[in-house]
C-alpha cells in the first residue's frame, strides 16, 4: 500500500487545521509530505490547511514554519544522503534552509471547505458535534472525488453515525490523534463496519510513517480512551459528593486530586486531567457517550461548573487556564469554591495541611511519576509500592485502592463489551495516550 499512500499524499486538505488538534496533525502531515517533496522534486505536493480563523490560520503558518526547522536539523543526516545530486547542498544549513522553503511551498492556506475538492485525503479536527459533522461531510462528498478517503480526529461519536449520514459508504475512519497530535504517539483507529478495506490499510501505513502506536476500538461511543477516562471522572465526582459531607466540597476536589495523582502515581490529578481537557470538552463527550449508549454519565458538577464560565482548557500559548484548579506557572495553588465562586489558595490557612494529616502518610516504597518515568526498574519498584498500598488502612490508602478497584472495573468492562480486544489495549491507550505507568487492568 506504500505507492498508493505516497499517491495520496500529493494532495491532502485538513478540515479545522487551525485549531488544538488541527495544528497537530497538519504539522505531522506536513512533514511527511515535505520529505516526499524531497525526495520526488518534480512532482508537485500540496497540503490545503482549511479553517474559517485567519489569525488562528497565521498562528499555524508560523507554528509550521519554526518546527520545521527543528525537524530539518533532527534529520539533517537523511536529508544530505537524499540530496547528494543537488549541487546547492553542500553544508547542512543549506539542506535545512532549502527543506524548510520547500515545506512552505506546500501549504495552502484556506477559509474555503471548496479548497479540498481536489484532494484525496481528507482529515477532519473540527467540532464535536454529530449534526456538524455530518453536515460537513455531506459537503465534502460533493465536492470531492468518489475515491477520496476521510479521516475524523472525534474522540466520541460513532463512526457508523457520521458515514451512514453523510452517505460515504465506507469511506470513512476514525483516526483520533490524541493531544498534542505532533508529539503524543497514540492513535486510536475506529473502522465501522462499513469502512472499506483499502482505508483500514491506509490508515495503518500512514501511521507507521509517523511512528504512532495503533490501537484499534470497536465503533462504539466514547470508544476505550474516553470510555476510560470520562467514567473515571464521574467516579471523582461521586466521591467529591460523598466527602463533602464530612470534609467540604473544595477540600474534597483537593483529596481526589492528591489521590488520583500522588496515591495512584499518575502525571495528574483526575481534576487537573479535565481542566487540561476542558471542563466544556469533557461536558460535550459525557453527554454524546450518554445519548449514544443510553448510560447515566451525568453528573450535575460539570453544569454547574459551565453555567458559572469556569471552563479550563489551554490559552494560545498552551498555558492552562483555570478549571477546577487554580494554575500558577502551570501549576495548582487552589480549588474553585462554588458556593463563594472564588479559589480557596492552597496557601491560605491551614487546611491544606490538616487535610493531608487526616489521609495519612502514602505507603512506603512510594516514588513520583516523574522519577519513576524514566526508570527501567519502575514495575518492580510499583509493584513493591502497590502492595504496601493494598496493605494500608489509612484514609488516603483506602480511598486510593477503591479508586483503583473502580479504574480496574471501568477497563474490564471495556473488554467485556467488545470495545477493546484485550486487556493489553486498555492498558496501552492509558499508558501511552495518558502516560500512566501501569494499565487500568494492572497485575500490581
Amino acid at each position: 500500500m506504500s505507492a498508493n499512500l505516497d499517491d495520496r499524499l500529493r494532495n491532502v486538505s485538513i478540515i479545522g487545521a487551525a485549531g488544538k488538534m488541527g495544528r497537530g496533525i497538519s504539522l505531522l502531515l506536513a512533514q511527511e509530505m515535505a520529505l516526499l517533496k524531497w525526495k520526488n522534486p518534480d512532482k508537485a505536493y500540496i497540503l490545503n490547511l482549511i479553517d474559517p480563523d485567519d489569525r488562528g490560520l497565521d498562528g499555524l503558518w508560523s507554528y509550521i514554519h519554526s518546527q520545521m526547522a527543528g525537524y530539518a536539523e533532527k534529520n539533517v543526516v537523511l536529508l544530505r544522503n537524499l540530496a547528494k545530486q543537488r549541487p546547492n547542498i553542500i553544508e547542512n544549513t543549506d539542506a535545512i534552509t532549502e527543506f524548510v522553503t520547500l515545506s512552505h511551498s506546500l501549504l495552502r492556506p484556506s477559509n474555503a471547505v471548496e479548497s479540498a475538492a481536489r484532494s484525496t485525503m481528507v482529515f477532519e479536527a473540527a467540532l464535536e458535534k454529530e449534526e456538524f459533522k455530518v453536515d460537513l461531510f455531506k459537503k465534502l462528498k460533493n465536492l470531492c472525488s468518489s475515491e477520496t478517503l476521510f479521516f475524523t480526529n472525534t474522540s466520541s461519536i460513532p463512526i457508523h453515525v457520521i458515514d451512514k449520514g453523510a452517505c460515504l459508504d465506507g469511506r470513512l475512519i476514525g483516526y483520533h490523534f490524541y493531544n498534542p497530535p505532533a508529539i503524543q504517539k497514540l492513535i486510536e483507529v475506529i473502522p465501522s463496519e462499513s469502512t472499506r478495506p483499502d482505508l483500514q490499510e491506509i490508515a495503518m501505513d500512514l501511521a507507521r510513517r509517523l511512528k504512532k502506536t495503533v490501537i484499534f476500538s470497536k465503533d462504539v461511543a466514547g470508544f476505550i480512551g474516553n470510555g476510560h477516562f470520562i467514567r473515571d471522572g464521574i467516579y471523582a465526582f461521586s466521591e467529591v459528593t460523598r466527602l463533602q459531607k464530612e470534609f467540604g466540597y473544595p477540600e474534597s476536589v483537593y483529596i481526589i486530586n492528591k489521590i488520583t495523582q500522588d496515591f495512584l502515581v499518575r502525571p495528574m490529578g483526575i481534576f487537573q486531567l479535565i481542566d487540561y481537557v476542558g471542563i466544556d470538552v469533557f461536558l460535550c463527550i459525557q453527554k454524546i457517550m450518554s445519548h449514544f449508549l443510553q448510560e447515566d454519565l451525568y453528573h450535575p458538577v460539570v453544569d454547574s461548573m459551565i453555567q458559572k464560565g469556569v471552563l479550563g482548557g489551554q490559552y494560545p500559548d498552551s498555558s492552562q487556564k483555570n478549571g477546577f484548579l487554580l494554575y500558577e506557572k502551570n501549576k495548582p495553588s487552589g480549588v474553585y469554591d462554588p458556593s463563594t465562586g472564588k479559589y480557596k489558595l492552597f496557601s491560605e490557612g491551614t487546611w491544606v495541611q490538616e487535610l493531608e494529616k487526616k489521609l495519612g502518610d502514602i505507603p512506603s516504597g512510594w516514588l513520583s511519576w516523574k522519577s519513576l518515568s524514566a526508570d527501567p526498574s519502575k514495575d518492580k519498584k510499583l509493584s513493591e509500592y502497590f502492595h504496601n498500598l493494598l496493605q494500608s488502612h489509612t484514609q488516603g490508602a483506602i480511598l486510593a485502592n477503591a479508586y483503583l478497584s473502580h479504574s480496574k472495573a471501568i477497563g474490564e468492562k471495556l473488554v467485556s463489551t467488545g470495545v477493546a480486544k484485550s486487556a493489553e489495549d486498555v492498558n496501552a491507550v492509558l499508558t501511552t495516550g495518558f502516560y500512566h505507568l501501569y494499565g487500568a487492568i494492572h497485575k500490581y
